[in-house]
């Protein structure tokens, strides 16, 4: 079978689909299947074992380059997988009628609103609201969504809001993000002495965006004495964050540490003592899963479909989004009782054993097949 992965972010970026693309790519890969990748990057990709076609992502015509990507590839192929670039990807492959698979991550729409300072409010209630552009918006996506043959969603919250915007309900499935498979890792007090991390130690690993909130841990880390954060991650908010470290008197309590790779991510929440996800709105992060994974708890705002994966006071601690206080609150209780740590910590690993990259990515392959034979 021959597919093109499309995904609007690849290594070194840091994100899900960044996660997830080139892991299914390997997979399928690796299976026997021809690949071919089509990306945005702010620079040539590294080599890969398949083709990985990109566009420039400084280029004011980045998005008519990349739908001509896939239209170009999509001509070869048996079936196209996208993980974001939606609209593109329905574009580009309706061009030469080959079958699109998506994997919906988010609602763009919304997302978009609120990075452009259109929107403040929460992803529910934005699904009533909004002006011309934003019902543009809309109605492009789900135009592109009622092309797919199939629509995966990683958690159940956003298979509820998709199936809001018309979706035939049995083109829509769950398939939780997979954890990623762990090789042997030193142990822990070796990884934390290479990363020279010391102490009680929080990582928070992402995009530094406004879905992220990152602004409002620095808030709750001020009000945790003597607990220091590693940041793993880049994004547009990175300079005004690094300015509110030093507004707050955090300076040798917070590390920036830029984009790293994935096996870098999964080191640091193997040697930190919980993982922290402060975010505004969410679906079902990929990091949520890599830090279980690894026997690292979690300490999150319950939001979208992060409950349904952490469990309150069985695998890490979730708090209500936007509040600083309550969010130091939990920090400071997760560090002061060590029978509650070793609690979470037991627990965490065994929580997403079912979530095996193998499972999941073949369940997208035999839809992937199931495509190219209609």
């Amino acid at each position: 079978m021959r597919v093109v992965v499309v995904s609007g972010i690849w290594p070194p970026d840091p994100g899900g689909p960044a996660s997830h693309a080139p892991a299914l790519a390997d997979f399928l890969s690796d299976r026997g299947h021809r690949i071919e990748v089509v990306t945005t990057a702010g620079a040539e990709p590294e080599p890969r074992p398949y083709p990985v076609s990109w566009a420039a992502r400084s280029s004011p015509f980045r998005h008519v380059r990349a739908t001509a990507l896939v239209r170009r590839a999509a001509r070869h192929a048996d079936a196209v997988y996208a993980t974001s670039m939606i609209r593109r990807a329905a574009i580009g492959s309706g061009f030469v009628w080959r079958p699109l698979v998506v994997k919906l991550v988010s609602d763009e729409a919304f997302e978009r609103a609120v990075r452009s300072g259109r929107y403040k409010g929460t992803l529910d209630e934005f699904q009533a609201t909004g002006g011309v552009r934003t019902r543009f918006l809309r109605a492009t996506r789900t135009w592109a969504l009622r092309r797919a043959a199939h629509v995966f969603c990683p958690s159940s919250y956003l298979r509820d809001v998709a199936l809001r915007w018309g979706l035939d309900p049995a083109r829509l499935s769950v398939l939780p993000n997979p954890a990623p498979t762990i090789q042997q890792m030193p142990p822990r007090e070796e990884v934390r002495r290479e990363l020279e991390l010391d102490g009680n130690v929080l990582v928070f690993a992402g995009r530094l965006g406004p879905q992220k909130a990152v602004n409002v841990l620095l808030e709750a880390l001020a009000e945790s004495d003597g607990v220091t954060l590693a940041i793993a991650g880049d994004g547009p908010e990175r300079g005004a964050l690094e300015r509110r470290v030093a507004e707050l008197g955090l300076d040798g309590r917070v590390r920036f540490l830029g984009s790293v790779p994935r096996e870098t991510v999964l080191q640091l929440f193997r040697a930190a003592d919980a993982s922290v996800l402060p975010s505004a709105w969410e679906n079902f992060p990929h990091t949520v899963v890599e830090a279980l994974a690894v026997g690292c708890p979690v300490i999150a705002t319950a939001v979208g479909g992060v409950p349904e994966v952490v469990r309150d006071g069985e695998n890490g601690l979730l708090v209500v989004p936007n509040d600083a206080a309550g969010l130091a609150a939990a920090i400071r209780r997760f560090f002061s009782d060590a029978e509650l740590r070793e609690r979470l910590r037991a627990a965490a690993a065994g929580s997403v054993a079912g979530y095996s990259e193998q499972a999941v990515f073949e369940t997208i392959e035999a839809e992937l097949a199931k495509a190219a034979s209609r």
